[in-house]
């Protein structure tokens, strides 16, 4: 099958990523602060989270809102994302299967690497419980949810908006530097991820954050590779979370899983030159 990498003029159309941007991370932060302050209020603290997890679903909503928005009134554009829904005739069957893969099996290296230096093989255990609480939605209902809802707008308009002005290398830099901080506020939500994350101490908050870089970085280079398919994007997404979450990994080993990904990332990235660092 065909390998696709090369830029469709249409990315170019995709010309406002300020606005995306702007709109995308101020909205999202208005609701997400609201709940953190919600989830705190005593008593009935349960019930608050409850209404604090409902306030942040309508932030998570924003961005695929603003991506409507922006791409609505310009039918050329809606096309094009219906489009790369369903484009899977000259998409290599492989990426599919590495989008699907990297996750899962990057964290059961990074538990068995962390097993070898001492730590608990326990980790191994498919529990069947959470390390966080989501207040009215079911934990595994929002590991699936937020992963499509998240990528019906970094990937229908974020992604190629940048890529309109920068090669794919800053683009992924810059997403990675702006979802990092688009996630800041959900870490005021009590007993949510982020939060709970934070509590673990700061070198595993740092953690999280520097781990978006690679994620970025493997995902783009498989949404490219795919010809821009959105549902790619999905696959890898999901699976980042609802593998860490099946499993009971060691924070530590979700920094061995960060410094894994990164060498993968520095590797696909130097077999992919013209990809990452061509200008458009």
């Amino acid at each position: 099958m065909k390998t696709l990498t090369s830029l469709p003029p249409i990315v170019h159309t995709y010309k406002y990523p300020g606005t995306f941007y702007i709109l995308s991370t101020s909205i999202p932060w208005l609701f997400w602060f609201i709940a953190g302050y919600v989830s705190h209020i005593t008593p009935y603290q349960d019930k608050y989270l409850n209404i604090a997890s409902l306030i942040a679903f309508i932030g998570l909503l924003a961005p695929v809102l603003v991506s409507y928005f922006l791409i609505s009134k310009q039918p050329d554009l809606k096309q094009d994302v219906l489009n790369r829904f369903f484009n899977f005739r000259e998409v290599n069957l492989k990426y599919f299967l590495l989008a699907c893969l990297i996750m899962p099996i990057s964290i059961m290296i990074a538990m068995f690497i962390s097993v070898t230096q001492g730590y608990d093989a326990s980790q191994f255990i498919i529990t069947g419980n959470f390390t966080f609480d989501s207040g009215v939605f079911p934990v595994w209902f929002l590991l699936i949810l937020a992963p499509v809802i998240e990528e019906l707008a970094w990937h229908s308009y974020g992604t190629d908006s940048l890529r309109s002005k920068f090669n794919l290398f800053n683009s992924s830099l810059i997403f990675g530097l702006f979802w990092g901080i688009w996630h800041l506020p959900l870490s005021t939500i009590r007993d949510y991820y982020q939060s709970n994350v934070i509590e673990s101490g700061w070198i595993y908050g740092l953690n999280f954050l520097l781990s978006i870089i690679p994620y970025v970085i493997l995902m783009n280079w498989l949404y490219y590779k795919t010809g821009r398919n959105i549902l790619i994007t999905i696959i890898f997404h999901i699976t980042a979370g609802l593998f860490n979450e099946l499993f009971a990994p060691h924070p530590d080993s979700k920094i061995i899983q960060t410094v894994l990904l990164l060498i993968l990332a520095v590797v696909v990235m130097i077999r992919n030159k013209k990809l990452f660092f061509d200008k458009i």
